[in-house]
């Protein structure tokens, strides 16, 4: 199947398209020339896609994706030469900005500066607010300009160091643990479920487009879910499936979903 042809079957969209042409020519650059290669930062969103692409390249193995640490939402797709078995490490630098106003500054606040630089989403990783400090993931590329440029967010002022990798604060994730019976895996009961609203309220979600498993678009109520699928809802947040259980006597199965908040 020649390029064009299968990127217009896995692409959902046009702007997807041009992303996975950009994956796809990293991957042929790895096997062409046995080197290294890595894509910039991708959402969970693209992410998705791109692993669609390499499962109908047949690319089940090669590459590893990587944000800067465990658990890391936005990643880099690193593919790797026959020689090779880790990630480029130092593909990826990090920075800590530090600032005085207690609370005063959120996510939106630290991207917003940041694309005020010149900067593109796709050079900059995770960001991780804390008191009086974020960290931030970034491509090696722009790190040294940031740390010459990045002076403030706002009207607040920032003081950034680069720091080790295994210094990142990384803040704990909030969520609630929902258990309940389901007649079936159906992503409506899970969605039903995970969102604490009827099942009717979570059909109309997936059909109207608002639902999406494992970062894909899904408008299909009926969809069978699997132990660690992950649901995102447009405008409520994201849930995963981290258990299914057995039966009950009535034959509804026992389900374990975590919301995140």
């Amino acid at each position: 199947m020649e390029k064009r042809e299968l990127l217009d079957r896995v692409a959902m969209n046009e702007e997807e398209r041009l992303l996975l042409g950009r994956v796809w020519d990293k991957y042929g650059q790895c096997r062409r020339r046995n080197i290294p290669a890595c894509t910039e930062f991708l959402s969970p969103q693209e992410q998705a896609a791109a692993e669609r692409l390499l499962r109908a390249l047949g690319a089940e193995d090669g590459y590893i994706l990587w944000g800067g640490y465990d658990g890391a939402e936005r990643r880099q797709i690193h593919f790797l030469p026959d020689w090779e078995t880790e990630p480029d490490y130092e593909a990826i630098r990090c920075l800590r900005c530090t600032f005085y106003e207690q609370g005063q500054l959120t996510h939106r606040d630290f991207l917003g500066s940041l694309m005020g630089l010149g900067l593109t989403r796709e050079k900059i990783g995770d960001i991780l607010v804390s008191d009086q400090s974020a960290d931030v993931v970034v491509s090696r590329s722009v790190a040294d300009h940031l740390l010459r440029e990045w002076t403030a967010a706002g009207r607040t002022a920032l003081h950034v160091a680069e720091i080790d990798p295994s210094e990142l604060r990384v803040p704990v994730q909030k969520t609630k643990i929902l258990r309940d019976t389901v007649s079936s895996l159906r992503l409506d009961s899970v969605v039903s479920v995970g969102f604490s609203t009827s099942r009717g309220k979570a059909g109309e979600a997936v059909e109207s487009g608002r639902v999406q498993v494992n970062w894909t678009d899904c408008q299909k109520p009926d969809r069978l879910l699997r132990q660690g699928d992950v649901i995102t809802v447009r405008g409520a947040g994201k849930c995963k499936l981290t258990e299914v259980g057995g039966a009950t006597k009535k034959g509804r199965i026992f389900i374990t979903v975590e919301r995140y908040l």
